[in-house]
This record gives structure tokens, C-alpha cells and sequence, in this order.
């Protein structure tokens, strides 16, 4: 009987721990997501420190620019508090001299006893090393709390390691007959202001945001966070223009200053036009064409992005560029956004010759989420 009653104490004390396990790493995972499009090209990295199974001592997310690291300003804030006590962080612990020391050695010096960690690093300047040198020193370490979240949550990092690009998040937002503009791509109000404040808050979070030069053309769109003192968070704007027919006069050239602005074009564009753009304060980055008429390959743009360390880009518009990035097989995430009303059959369809179908009931992707805005739907899907 004594013996039952000290294995269900145990049985319970290892349910406490588990669930506590959970608990911190899920607010680790909510703490890195505040970083998302500031740290590029660092992973948005949270951290908690615990005393003790039950206080929180230490809390950190990488800063924007990447540093200090999530690790870093966790212990930074604990102090001597961190002595003994166990770190929760959404990926492994750098072990390797980058812009800023190893984080593994700085946890091994603040004395921490446990490292719960949801996932190894790919990066092959980390892949394991960092776990490795913390149970050197005599740390325990847990591996793959919260592994599935975290993978979402680094995707951007994830994909630019393995795959020299960006983690592609496509955005829709189609009528109740799935247009996305009236006839002649005249722009229509298609959601409400609680899906447009998720979308601006989805551009927050995100390094990049890409139109083609169609969208620019027909709504000469801003493409900013357009949230109440979020004007800082706006992503980099790209724009696909081959042959360089973006105005001087449109607002994202007007804004190029103030917010950085990529003009992806091909080498055949005329040197004047990219000369225009890069005193207005536009960047133009020239990738090769071997089709004629010039072309852009979308692979090629999404390993020059990656090239200069972006990691999530958001692709806005318009049809064709969407359904081209689908064609490509180069989408990992999709927000299809519904509103209530139709446009008519004259108005512009979601994805040019592609049906809507091609999201909604392909094998290639999963719904993952699904929510009401006001009137309106969201749908989340991600690559099955």
C-alpha cells in the first residue's frame, strides 16, 4: 500500500512537471513571436528562466537586428537568480561566434541546472554542438517540448537554411464568388477592418512582403504596417518588374526613403530606368534571364532574397504572381481571407487561370486554422 501510494506521488509530480514543461514553453514560443520580422536574418528566438519549477525569474526575445540574442537578454534580466534554475527556449542555444558570443557558453556561465530546448538548429555552424557543450558542462537538457510550434515559428530560419530561401506566406483575400478586384483589376474593398487589421499585423510579422508590378500599377498600393505605432515594423516592399515599368510617381517609390523598397528586375532592363530608382532610394537587384522576352525566375528571386537575408516573405498580389508561386510549388503557407459579397463574374479571378480549388482541395496543403473577422473568414493553410 505504501509502495502504491509513493508511485502515484511520483506519477502525479511527473504529470506536474510535464504540464509545467508545457506551460513555460508555450510562453517562450509567445515571446519569440514578438521578434517575427525584426531579427532577420536570426530566428525569433524566446526564452524563459524558471527558479525553482515555479517562478519566473528571466524573460528574452531576440531583439531587432538579431541581437542581443533571446538567451542573452533572459539572463541578463534574471542576474544571480538564474543560478540553479532551469531555461526554457524555442530553439538550441547558438555554440559558435557569430555578431555576438556563443549563447550556450553564456547559459554555462550564469550556472544554469536545465535546459528545456523545443528543437535543434540546422544551421550547420550549430546543429547539436550547442546541446552537446551544455550536457558538457554538466547540464541536463530536455530536446522537443513544443517541437511541431517551434518548427512553425522558425520556419523562415528553417528555410533559408535548408533551402537557400524564404518561407513563403501567400495571402488572398477573394469575394463570396472568389474575385479579388473588379473588371479590369479596378481595386474593391473585399474584406472589413478586422481582417485588414490581421493582415497588417501578418506584414509585422514578416521580413518581406512581395507584389508584382501589375498590383503597383493598377493600385499603387503603400504596402506598410498600418497598425497605431507599428509604422517601425513594416516589411521590406519587393516588387517583380522586369523591364522596369514602375513609376517615379507611384507612393512606394515616393516612400523608398523612408521605408526600403526592392525592385527584382531582369538584366535586360535599361540601365537609365534603374539609375532613376536608385536615386529616388530604391534598391534594384538584377537577376539573369535566359528567356526572351526577359523573365523572371521565381526560384532565382527567392534564393537572391535569401541571399540577402530574408526570411519570411509575404506574397500580396496579384493573381498572377500567386498562382505562379503555386504553379512553382514554391508556397509553404497560405491566408485565404473571405468576405460576404460578391463582385460578378467580370471581376478578377483569385488565381488567374488556376481555380481556387488548387488551395482549398489540393493534397499539397492542410487546413491548419479557421476563424471569423467580423464578416469575414480566414483560413490557414500550410504545406501537407
Amino acid at each position: 500500500m505504501i509502495f502504491r501510494i509513493l508511485e502515484d506521488q511520483f506519477a502525479q509530480k511527473s504529470r506536474d512537471a510535464k504540464a509545467a514543461d508545457l506551460r513555460f514553453m508555450q510562453l517562450a514560443l509567445a515571446l519569440g513571436q514578438r521578434g517575427q520580422g525584426r531579427t532577420w536574418p536570426n530566428p525569433a528566438v524566446g526564452a524563459v528562466i524558471v527558479k525553482d519549477g515555479v517562478v519566473i525569474v528571466g524573460r528574452g526575445w531576440t531583439q531587432p537586428g538579431g541581437r542581443p540574442h533571446a538567451e542573452v537578454e533572459a539572463l541578463r534580466r534574471a542576474g544571480d537568480a538564474a543560478r540553479g534554475a532551469t531555461l526554457y527556449v524555442t530553439l538550441e542555444p547558438c555554440s559558435h561566434f557569430g555578431r555576438s558570443p556563443p549563447c550556450a557558453d553564456a547559459v554555462i556561465a550564469a550556472g544554469l541546472a536545465r535546459v528545456v530546448s523545443a528543437i535543434e538548429d540546422p544551421n550547420p555552424e550549430v546543429g547539436g554542438r550547442g546541446h552537446a557543450k551544455l550536457r558538457a558542462a554538466g547540464i541536463a537538457v530536455d530536446v522537443g517540448q513544443c517541437a511541431a510550434e517551434a518548427a512553425r515559428d522558425h520556419a523562415g530560419h528553417f528555410r533559408r537554411i535548408r533551402d537557400k530561401r524564404p518561407h513563403v506566406i501567400l495571402k488572398l483575400a477573394v469575394s463570396a464568388d472568389e474575385r479579388i478586384a473588379a473588371a479590369g483589376y479596378r481595386p474593391v474593398a473585399i474584406t472589413g477592418e478586422a481582417a485588414r487589421t490581421r493582415v497588417h499585423l501578418l506584414r509585422a510579422q514578416c521580413d518581406a512582403i512581395l507584389v508584382g508590378i501589375g498590383t503597383v500599377k493598377s493600385d499603387d498600393p503603400l504596402l506598410t504596417c498600418r497598425l497605431p505605432g507599428m509604422a517601425d515594423r513594416s516589411p521590406v516592399r519587393v516588387v517583380l518588374d522586369r523591364v522596369l515599368r514602375i513609376s517615379g510617381d507611384s507612393r512606394l517609390v515616393h516612400s523608398a526613403r523612408e521605408t526600403p523598397l526592392w525592385v527584382m528586375t531582369s538584366d535586360f532592363a535599361e540601365a537609365p530606368a534603374a539609375m532613376k530608382l536608385g536615386a529616388a532610394g530604391a534598391q534594384v537587384i538584377r537577376i539573369a534571364s535566359t528567356t526572351t522576352p526577359p523573365g523572371l525566375d521565381l526560384p532565382d528571386v527567392l534564393h537572391a532574397l535569401a541571399e540577402k537575408n530574408i526570411t519570411r516573405l509575404l506574397v500580396e498580389g496579384g493573381a498572377r504572381v500567386a498562382s505562379s508561386f503555386l504553379t512553382a510549388g514554391l508556397v509553404d503557407e497560405i491566408w485565404l481571407l473571405r468576405g460576404p459579397d460578391t463582385i460578378g463574374t467580370d471581376g478578377v479571378p483569385a488565381l488567374h487561370a488556376l481555380p481556387l480549388a488548387a488551395i482549398t482541395q489540393s493534397p499539397a496543403f492542410r487546413l491548419r486554422a479557421s476563424e471569423a473577422l467580423g464578416n469575414d473568414s480566414l483560413n490557414i493553410y500550410e504545406r501537407a
